[in-house]
């Protein structure tokens, strides 16, 4: 498979049609049709259904897709480096969760790129599986993990700050008279659980025996959607406290479990990798953040 050819195929699939396809990609329609043809003819499978105006990805295609869309973002990666070795420039890549680790992340990239405008930074936001994904396919430099979550596969390095626990309710909510929340004041509550703490039992193993006296609706994996929930008054939910911004009348309050929950927050990368200059740069000076402290 060349690169050209997959750029070609992500093009189709992304307008679903081989005409508009073409005009995109300034060739013509039977040249970029055969193009297609060959690539089908090499993988053996069929990668669109094809009606009378539209292309549908088959499995196989939409396979493809995801595959050819990781492959060409790391090409284009690698090259901006390449291109940008000689000095401090190219692209920095973070994929992270929500965290209050991340204001220390985000200054020291200020820094660097107001120092070095060649310097080009991609956040990649989604929950510790998610960021774990995107360093092993080499599509970011760097992955931000909250919580115990084994590494010794990685290069890591612990940050200062800790992410505390707890729940999110409504002001008028009973508990919010509370300082605290014990696993028996959620007897017979509906509980949005968090994503992260769900595929971990983090909040299931603090409730203990508690655990099947709880209603858990669901789960969320962006905190602002959960908290539309909650002020509907529909449920409480489990959430860090750092990843709250409450504006002033939004009626919603925090309160911190009990016995109390934390948890960490790691950077981690890829053992006997070859960083670029950019993300060299960048973990020096987290390391001096971090050791300054």
């Amino acid at each position: 498979m060349e690169l050209r050819v997959l750029n070609y195929f992500v093009a189709i699939a992304q307008e679903g049609n081989m005409t508009r396809a073409a005009k995109k990609l300034l060739i013509s329609q039977p040249a970029l049709s055969r193009q297609i043809s060959d690539l089908e003819q090499e993988l053996g499978v069929s990668l669109f259904n094809r009606q009378k105006h539209h292309l549908s990805l088959t499995p196989a295609g939409q396979y493809l897709l995801s595959q050819a869309t990781e492959i060409l973002a790391l090409t284009a990666k690698t090259k901006s480096n390449l291109t940008a070795s000689a000095f401090i420039g190219g692209d920095l890549t973070i994929a992270a969760g929500e965290s209050l680790g991340m204001q220390r992340i985000m200054n020291i990239i200020s820094q660097i790129i107001t120092e070095y405008p060649a310097v080009k930074l991609h956040l990649l936001s989604g929950d510790y599986s998610y960021a774990e994904c995107k360093l092993n396919n080499g599509t970011a430099d760097f992955a931000i993990i909250i919580g115990d979550i084994p590494v010794n596969n990685y290069a890591s390095l612990t940050l200062p700050e800790k992410d505390t626990w707890g729940i999110l309710m409504t002001t008028d909510d009973p508990l919010a008279q509370k300082t605290e929340i014990s696993p028996q004041d959620l007897i017979g509550r509906s509980i949005l659980n968090s994503q992260q703490s769900d595929n971990l039992q983090i909040f299931q193993n603090w409730l203990g025996n508690y655990q099947d006296c709880v209603n858990f609706i669901g789960t969320y994996n962006l905190n602002f959607n959960g908290t539309l929930l909650v002020k509907n008054h529909t449920a409480l939910m489990v959430t860090l406290d750092n990843l709250l911004n409450i504006e002033p009348g939004a009626k919603l309050t925090f309160k911190k479990l009990a016995p109390k929950m934390y948890q960490t927050i790691k950077v981690v990368w890829k053992r006997e990798v070859n960083l670029s200059p950019v993300a060299e740069l960048f973990l020096k000076r987290l390391k001096a953040s971090i050791f300054k402290n």
